[in-house]
């Protein structure tokens, strides 16, 4: 297997908006429920004794509560990333999911990600999905690579973000690209690996909910190496 950093993809755990069935955006004080506590809580666990350069969130609440027990398992700071927060969903904002799938935009979303550009609106920002996407995948490949250069090539880093952006990287990271990108799942707290080489990036899990972290790390005598192993690898 290639060594060169790996990223730890965390969708932030289960929300008071997932428990109302709303699509919160970036509207404030959505917090962890129990329930997403209790998922931090266990993943933080699976971290233990599993060295992370770097810790990585958005700056909304129900991610900076996921992220901190993360964080202080790795004995690390929870950095701040504006690029990392949830999609600008405008109008849409803090409406019934129930509700936004009678929207006409609902089928555009659904089956023409790069088309699909959410309402404007006077107190919440709107972008597209195509906005969101570029300045997610940029934020983690440049994370990405200041993480090769600082800690080295075997880094293990971690970032907290929503569902829709993880989607993205996943999508952009296997070369499905955008027009796929709502085949991709990411369940709150879920858990996706991604290792970026010299000429292909490497998808190492996808939605884990109770990840075998320390399969991520690699040998130390491994060698140093950008490309895909011929023959698939001895693991």
């Amino acid at each position: 297997m290639p060594v060169v950093p790996t990223v730890l993809l965390v969708r932030h755990g289960h929300s008071s908006a997932n428990g109302e069935g709303i699509l919160a955006g970036r509207l404030p004080d959505i917090h962890l429920t129990d329930r997403g506590r209790e998922q931090a809580a266990a993943l933080a666990q699976r971290l233990s004794g599993i060295p992370l350069a770097r810790v990585v969130s958005s700056p909304l609440e129900r991610c900076l509560e996921t992220a901190a027990p993360l964080a202080a398992e790795a004995q690390v700071e929870v950095l701040l990333e504006a690029d990392l927060q949830e999609c600008a969903y405008g109008a849409w904002t803090g409406r019934p999911l129930a509700e936004l799938a009678k929207e006409p935009l609902w089928a555009t979303v659904q089956d023409d990600p790069p088309n699909a550009r959410f309402p404007d609106h006077e107190t919440y920002a709107a972008e597209s999905l195509r906005e969101m996407s570029e300045r997610v995948v940029a934020a983690v490949r440049r994370h990405d690579e200041q993480v090769r250069e600082r800690e080295g090539e075997a880094a293990l880093w971690l970032l907290v973000t929503h569902g829709d952006l993880l989607k993205a990287v996943l999508a952009d990271a296997t070369g499905a690209g955008l027009s796929h990108f709502q085949r991709y799942t990411a369940d709150p707290a879920s858990v996706s690996a991604v290792r970026y080489g010299g000429r292909h990036t490497f998808l190492l899990s996808a939605n884990e909910l109770a990840p075998d972290l320390r399969r991520l790390l690699p040998p130390p005598e491994a060698p140093v190496a950008h490309d895909a192993v011929v023959g698939g690898g001895a693991g």
